[in-house]
């Protein structure tokens, strides 16, 4: 059997030491900051998280991309 992680972006909402709130398409978590470079990570700031902790960012324009893909992607499977 095969097993994934998908990945989906979500947007940095706030920072608050080493930790933030991120959102993920209205469902709001704690993030850890702690691989990632201290200041890096900014409101707006839109990242992957793993485990808890927020493992990348990316580019904005990318992420927008892949946030409709994920959007299309569930809104036909709600049509199943």
């Amino acid at each position: 059997m095969c097993k994934m992680c998908l990945a989906i972006p979500g947007v940095v909402k706030s920072v608050e030491g080493r930790k933030a709130i991120v959102d993920f398409g209205g469902l709001k978590r704690e993030a850890m900051l702690d691989l990632m470079e201290e200041g890096s990570i900014k409101p707006g700031t839109y990242v992957i998280v793993h485990t808890g902790f927020v493992i990348q960012t990316l580019d904005p324009k990318e992420a927008e991309k892949t946030i409709e893909t994920w959007r299309e992607l569930l809104s036909k499977m709600e049509n199943i």
